[in-house]
C-alpha cells in the first residue's frame, strides 16, 4: 500500500506483468487533466439550517484514469459526483470537466414501458442523433454489454445485473469521456458484481474512458481503482489518497487486494472514530 499525498500522480502499472494482461488507458499522457475539482465547497441551506456537504475539495483526475471515491455515508461523495454531472453546482470553488460525461446511478432507472433497446435510444435520441445512426449504435451498444439477445425485453424481464448492464449503456450512449459512477453495483449480489467488475475494465479499457467511481466497498475500491481517494465526515474534504499498484487483472479476493483494502479501512475507521468523538 502507498498512501500519497493529495495531488501526488498516480503510478501506472505495468500490464506486461500480467499473466493475463489487460492494459489499462494511458493515464496522464495528455497535458490536462480531464477532470479538475478546486476549493470545492457546497452548503444546503442557509443560516441556522445549513448543511455544509462538502469542504474546499481539491481533485483532479487524469485522462484515462479510474478512481474510486470512499468515505463514510453522508461525507458528500454524491454530491461531488453530481456537481461534476452538472447536476448541482458548488457553493463555492470551481469544477472542470473536459469532455462529456455519462452518469450511472446506483439503480437503474430503466423506462418500465420501454425496451432494452428502447431505453438506449432514448439517450441517443435526446442528443438529436439521426434515427438510422442510432439503430446501428444502440445494436452497437447492447453488442458492448452483452445483451443483443435481449434488445426486446423490458426491464421486469431482466435481472438485477442485467439492468445495470443497460444502465452502462445507456451512459455510453452519450460518448461520455468521464464516466460518473455513483455506487452502481451496490445492490447486486457478489458473483453478478464481480462479473460487472470484469465488464466494467474491459469497456473502461476499450473505449479510453476516465472514470469516477463512488463506493462504500472498499475491497471494491481496490479492486477497480488506480487510486482510492478517501474523504472525511461531513463534511467531506480529501484526506489521503492510495495509489493502487497490483497488476491488472485482479481478483476482488486475492491476498493483495484484501491487505490493502484492510490498511484502507483502518484509516477509514480513524476517521469514522474522529468524527464521532468530536
Amino acid at each position: 500500500m502507498t498512501e500519497v499525498p493529495v495531488g501526488t500522480a498516480p503510478a501506472v502499472d505495468d500490464p506486461a506483468l500480467a499473466a493475463t494482461p489487460v492494459v489499462p488507458p494511458t493515464a496522464g499522457v495528455a497535458d490536462e487533466p480531464a477532470v479538475v475539482l478546486t476549493d470545492v465547497s457546497k452548503v444546503y441551506g442557509d443560516a441556522s439550517n445549513a448543511v455544509h456537504a462538502l469542504d474546499e475539495v481539491t481533485l483532479s483526475a487524469a485522462p484515462g484514469e479510474f478512481v474510486c471515491l470512499l468515505g463514510a455515508s453522508g461525507c458528500g461523495k454524491s454530491t461531488l459526483l453530481n456537481i461534476l454531472a452538472g447536476l448541482d453546482r458548488p457553493s463555492r470553488g470551481t469544477c472542470e470537466v473536459r469532455g462529456r460525461t455519462g452518469l450511472m446511478f446506483q439503480e437503474s432507472a430503466l423506462f418500465p414501458w420501454l425496451t432494452v433497446q428502447g431505453n438506449v435510444d432514448l439517450a441517443l435520441k435526446l442528443r438529436k442523433v439521426p434515427k438510422d445512426e442510432r439503430r446501428v449504435r444502440v445494436a452497437d451498444l447492447l453488442e458492448t454489454v452483452n445483451l443483443s439477445e435481449f434488445a426486446k425485453k423490458r426491464p421486469h424481464e431482466l435481472s438485477g445485473g442485467m439492468r445495470q448492464r443497460v444502465a452502462l449503456a445507456r451512459a455510453l450512449a452519450q460518448d461520455a469521456d468521464v464516466l460518473l459512477m455513483d455506487e452502481p453495483f451496490g445492490a447486486l449480489d457478489a458473483m453478478t458484481r464481480d462479473v460487472l467488475h470484469d465488464e466494467l475494465e474491459r469497456l473502461w479499457t476499450e473505449q479510453h474512458l476516465t472514470v469516477v467511481f463512488v463506493t462504500h466497498n472498499v475491497r471494491e475500491a481496490v479492486r477497480l481503482g488506480d487510486r482510492v481517494v478517501l474523504l472525511s465526515s461531513r463534511p467531506g474534504h480529501v484526506i489521503a489518497e492510495f495509489d493502487v499498484e497490483q497488476d491488472r487483472p485482479r481478483r476482488i479476493d486475492s491476498p493483495a487486494i484484501a491487505t490493502q483494502a484492510a490498511e484502507i479501512t483502518d484509516r477509514l475507521k480513524e476517521e469514522v472514530r474522529r468524527h464521532a468523538d468530536d
